[in-house]
């Protein structure tokens, strides 16, 4: 079992900068592969970015690529998104996610789920 815990969710400017953390409970965290996920109001969750279980592989969505840097800490137990230069179309609740092992950009593939974090940013 894994817990999820995201924060460092807000209200930014276009052009800003936000990070968002996702704290994982147990001692398995090493062993999942962590993936940040997005929903905007009337839109279906899409895969925002993802990082396999030994931080060898990292997989960005096309939107966010060359902005969003996804990182993890063994010792904090916590995986991060960095995101840079924000657009008002980043605006969405973030999810963080977690599977065994592997990266994957499939949505229905990650077996544990944060509650989500606000990110909304203003033209």
């Amino acid at each position: 079992q894994v817990q999820l815990v995201e924060s460092g969710g807000g209200l930014v400017q276009a052009g800003g900068s936000l990070r968002l953390s996702c704290a994982a409970s147990g001692r398995t965290f090493s062993s999942y592969a962590m993936g940040w996920f997005r929903q905007a109001p009337g839109k279906e969750r899409e895969f925002v970015a993802t990082i396999n279980w030994d931080g060898g592989n990292r997989y960005y969505a096309d939107s966010v690529k060359g902005r969003f840097t996804i990182s993890r800490d063994y010792a904090k137990n916590t995986v991060y998104l960095q995101m840079n230069s924000l657009k008002p179309e980043d605006t969405a609740v973030y999810y963080c996610a977690a599977r065994p092992r592997i990266a994957v950009v499939a949505t229905t593939n990650y077996e544990y789920w944060g509650q989500g974090t606000q990110v909304t940013v203003s033209s």
